[in-house]
């Protein structure tokens, strides 16, 4: 007897994508997302999603190998790293289980360079195209990656607008096009071409991360957006230009933002037909998230949250989950209450796949996928989170945080990205206020006392081996 096809697997991850942005939740009208609201109507919802850290180094680094960033001392981008060698990722282990694996977008886990562990084809995928973004400031241009740009832009600016060349296979790859068609062009032909064996793709996008005016002509010409220059380093200083190059002060920022994910959403629509023709959508799980709130760099809208990227508010760290599984049984157009990690991405897509449970142990992730059905709770006690300066932990009613907001890391936040991370302790009852905008440490304080005890356990537990 032939044994069942193993489902293939596909993680779509954002850059910074807003929570209220997804036309699906009403609240913004310019918002268009055609694609994830149908990704939403197929699949289930998560409303308690979060990352393991409000910026994305650590994030991504959490998502690929299930395991909590902290664990190798990781809180800060001073101090982001790709997982140690002993910890797997989750394409090594996919391609051990037989699986074609493919990764296609934004790199970034730290300062990592060619030939790091850090690159896709360095650590389990058979198949990648992708862009450093540590050795480019953090960010991917979406319209220029040749070496003629960055003769063109000059060592400073090339390497704070990202124009530097892409690599395919490990080899740099020159792109002078608008890099979200390249990733979901690349994306769908790996599809298509693996259709016949189980694979995982992770289609890792740059959009919607700042900077959003970096769109093909004929997108500004339909949209009646101005051309705006990237910046000249012979022209300004950096951080005055940036200063009016994020929110408030960037004139049509928020539309700019608007249309990057609008047609990031598009190649999502154009993966979603391309599993729909190939006869694979019922038996695909297919997952998109974002690696940490919506930020002021980009415009994004966080709303009903409060605080952005960079912060422990709620803004910082909970954000869009969608997951989709007809034949796993994953029911369509249901939200899903309860805790979520983007470590559990790891076990979960493992347990679909049907692979040894001992291949994952060392998750700090689980298997959600009987939360996702409606079976079981979600699995999680608690979640918890450390960026050195701040932390906190939220179990499924409260929250609580602190922040040092004299420490320099939190001044710089709120001077260059007009930011607050907030300041000393605060509990919230995210049941009731998951805007917190009430402080509830004096009235509750043995909750503010359980809580602590358990977010330093928590600390001691997983820092032994940082």
């Amino acid at each position: 007897m032939t044994p069942p096809r193993r489902p293939n697997v596909v993680w779509i991850v954002s850059d910074d994508h807003g929570y209220a942005d997804r036309s699906r939740l009403g609240i913004h009208p310019a918002v268009r997302t055609p694609a994830l609201d149908r990704l939403a109507e197929e699949g289930v919802s998560c409303t308690e999603a979060y990352v393991s850290a409000p910026i994305c180094s650590p994030s991504r680094a959490g998502i690929v190998s299930g395991t909590h960033q902290r664990r190798w001392g990781v809180r800060w981008f001073d101090d982001a790293a790709f997982p140690p060698d002993h910890i797997p990722t989750v394409a090594e282990v996919f391609k051990d289980s037989g699986y074609a694996t493919g990764y296609f977008g934004k790199v970034h886990y730290g300062p990592e360079g060619p030939g790091d562990r850090a690159c896709p084809d360095n650590h389990g995928f058979d198949e990648a195209y992708y862009g450093l973004a540590g050795m480019q400031q953090g960010r991917l241009n979406y319209l220029r990656h040749s070496r003629a740009a960055v003769d063109e832009y000059g060592p400073e600016a090339s390497w704070r607008m990202g124009v530097q060349p892409m690599f395919d296979g490990g080899e740099e790859s020159e792109l002078e096009g608008f890099l979200t068609t390249e990733l979901g062009d690349r994306a769908r032909d790996f599809a298509t071409r693996h259709a016949a064996e189980p694979f995982f793709l992770q289609l890792a996008f740059n959009a919607v991360h700042n900077f959003c005016w970096q769109l093909p002509d004929d997108e500004l010409a339909k949209r009646g957006l101005p051309e705006r220059a990237d910046w000249d380093e012979n022209v300004s200083d950096y951080v005055d230009w940036y200063d009016g190059a994020i929110s408030p002060k960037l004139e049509h920022g928020r539309e700019y933002y608007l249309a990057q994910l609008e047609l990031m959403d598009a190649e999502v629509g154009r993966l979603l037909d391309t599993l729909d023709r190939l006869g694979l959508s019922e038996d695909t799980l297919v997952v998109y998230t974002t690696d940490n709130g919506g930020s002021t760099c980009n415009y994004g809208d966080n709303t009903p949250l409060a605080g952005t990227k960079y912060t422990l508010w709620e803004g910082g760290v909970r954000v869009p989950l969608i997951a989709r599984w007809p034949a796993g049984g994953l029911p369509a157009g249901q939200d899903r209450d309860g805790l979520v990690s983007t470590l559990d991405l790891m076990p979960t897509a493992l347990a679909a796949a049907g692979v040894d449970p001992a291949r994952w142990d060392h998750c700090d992730g689980v298997d959600q996928l009987a939360h996702w059905r409606g079976e079981e709770e979600s699995g999680h006690r608690a979640l918890y989170w450390d960026s050195g300066f701040q932390w906190a932990v939220r179990d499924a009613r409260f929250k609580l945080r602190y922040a040092d907001g004299d420490s320099p890391t939190a001044k710089g936040i709120l001077q260059v990205e007009h930011t607050s991370v907030g300041d000393g302790l605060a509990l919230y009852d995210l049941a009731a206020d998951p805007g917190e905008t009430r402080d509830l440490a004096a009235e509750r304080p043995e909750v503010v006392t359980r809580l602590r005890a358990d977010w330093s356990r928590w600390h001691e537990t997983v820092g032994a081996g940082a």
